[in-house]
């Protein structure tokens, strides 16, 4: 019985897909927040390369990966599809469980998949530095690798409570050459501002995108690099899912459910939009979930409106499930899914009611976590810990039934760098947090007005 589903390197993709081809609406367009119309690619350029900005405005269904960027992805890709036969007995399932495996790659998650090819397209642009954002840190370290493969140089704001939670991650990224800041922090105007209204501010990954976007906007040799949210950033991520559907053919089966953890969406456009652009198209139905934390519920608990990517209203506006750009959640340890809005593709996706969100608590997740990894052996991230639950939760609503669904759920990243998360969880320090309605009111009232 084969446990793991092998890709050679010359079966790797050699396009991304994008997903904007197969969509029967249109993306809500991105709007000047001065104007209030709709933005130019004049309006990005401080940014980002020019070959990021066609990519983020492209309706191509297909883009070609440049072969340097394919050459430094065999480094890991094709990355392996696992049958989680351990965890089916363990669950007493007739479910199918597999699960995509990106924690093989050199900086332990999906993140290099995009890392890499903005640090090669800002090269190509003759770019000096990259400055950018991270919350867990799986971000900072991926560009930070990329950054030392193409020479450039990379500045890091790391959300503060994610900076002091999780030194290993920041050891890593120095490692890599990058500097780590704080924030927020006192090297910016926005970061100076959050901190004279609140000195012991924990920070958020809006707080840290508003001084990564601040110091690139006023250095011509710096552009700015994105981890998640924006579509080019969706769409490098979809090398997964398409080497999964070619893992599931191998496999003899196709999937009932995909899961993806999301938090600003690129690991679950990675695993989800190849199969949900195959069932646009007619050819197989399956059932997309999204999860996310209960800490941090946009796509459950937020408005589908217009709204500021960052705290300091420095980006432009884009349409998304959002909780208010100055939203600050709790510390909770799964980091990278701590964003208070979601891609605007992704909310695009569920809005159109073509992915299904739903919010988990942290202390199921970890449970969920352990379990897998006493069966599986693999110590999931905790932001990978909320697709494990999912999983999880389906394969015994199977049990239940007695349905013998095929459930694919991908594995965006280990937890080797997590492993305080894991001493706290079992130490019982680790608390359940939801986000009231009273601040969900609060955090929205101040919504920008568009119309």
């Amino acid at each position: 019985m084969d446990i793991k589903y092998l890709l050679s390197e010359d079966k790797m993709p050699t396009a991304w897909y994008n997903i904007q081809a197969d969509l029967s609406a249109p993306l809500p367009p991105v709007l000047h927040p001065g104007t209030g119309q709709p933005i130019t690619p004049d309006d990005l350029a401080p940014l980002f390369p020019t070959s990021l900005i066609e990519q983020e405005v492209s309706q191509e269904r297909w883009i070609e990966i440049p072969d340097e960027v394919q050459s430094i992805y065999r480094q890991w890709r094709p990355t392996p599809l696992y049958r989680a036969r351990r965890l089916e007995k363990a669950l007493d399932t007739p479910a199918k469980i597999y699960y995509k495996y990106e924690g093989v790659s050199p900086a332990g998650s999906h993140k290099p998949n995009t890392a890499v090819a903005q640090a090669y397209y800002n090269k190509q642009a003759g770019v000096k530095r990259l400055t950018t954002e991270t919350g867990a840190g799986q971000w900072g370290s991926s560009l930070a690798f990329a950054g030392a493969l193409f020479g450039l140089e990379v500045l890091v704001y790391m959300v503060k409570v994610s900076y002091n939670q999780k030194p290993y991650r920041r050891a890593l990224m120095e490692a890599y050459g990058a500097r780590v800041v704080a924030s927020p922090s006192e090297e910016t105007q926005a970061g100076r501002s959050i901190l004279a209204a609140n000195p012991h501010s924990t920070g958020s990954l809006g707080i840290a995108i508003s001084e990564a976007v601040e110091v690139a906007a006023s250095d011509e040799g710096s552009k700015y690099a994105l981890g998640s949210v924006l579509n080019h950033v969706l769409l490098h991520q979809t090398v997964i899912g398409q080497e999964a559907l070619a893992q599931m053919e191998m496999a003899g089966d196709y999937p009932d459910i995909v899961v993806g953890c999301t938090g600003g969406g690129s690991n679950f456009a990675g695993i989800a939009f190849p199969f949900l652009g195959a069932k646009l198209r007619g050819e197989r139905d399956v059932e997309i979930i999204a999860v996310e934390p209960a800490a941090c519920p946009s796509l459950t608990r937020g408005k589908y409106a217009y709204d500021f990517g960052d705290t300091a209203h420095l980006t432009p506006l884009v349409k998304m499930h959002t909780l208010g750009s100055t939203f600050v959640p709790e510390g909770i340890h799964a980091g990278g899914l701590r964003y208070h809005g979601m891609a605007p593709l992704v909310s695009h996706v569920v809005n159109l009611g073509l992915a299904q969100p739903r919010s988990e608590y942290q202390l199921g997740c970890f449970a969920a976590g352990l379990t897998f990894a006493r069966v599986e052996g693999i110590i999931p991230a905790p932001e990978a810990n909320h697709a494990v639950k999912a999983a999880i939760d389906e394969a015994l609503k199977c049990k239940e039934s007695g349905e013998s669904k095929v459930i694919l759920f991908n594995l965006c990243g280990h937890g080797h760098f997590d492993m305080q998360a894991y001493i706290d969880y079992q130490a019982g320090k680790l608390v359940d947090t939801e986000y009231s309605a009273e601040e969900v009111a609060m955090a929205l009232a101040g919504l920008p007005v568009v119309g």
